[in-house]
């Protein structure tokens, strides 16, 4: 059973057609549009004009996260740093 607060209508049948059955927040929805279309390349402009925020400090801070391939990528970038720099 998905559990939903506040729920639209239109929330619960896109929860189940995913087969998510864990407890589901609004923001957890507005939380992963953010951060597809952050990994998807748009800019964060974008993303925070879609999301209606007032800053985008909000959308970047609170709203959007890293995705995995960009933490690895980033991790990768770093740890060629410190090879590069040992010789």
């Amino acid at each position: 059973m998905i559990r939903l607060n506040s729920d639209p209508p239109a929330r619960a049948p896109a929860a189940e057609r995913a087969k998510i059955t864990k407890h589901i927040g609004w923001h957890t929805f507005r939380r992963t549009f953010s951060t597809l279309l952050k990994a998807n390349g748009e800019d964060v402009k974008t993303v925070q004009e879609l999301l209606r925020h007032a800053t985008v400090k909000m959308t970047l801070e609170v709203y959007t996260q890293a995705v995995t391939p960009a933490k690895r990528n980033a991790q990768s970038k770093v740890a060629g740093m410190l090879k590069a720099g040992v010789k």
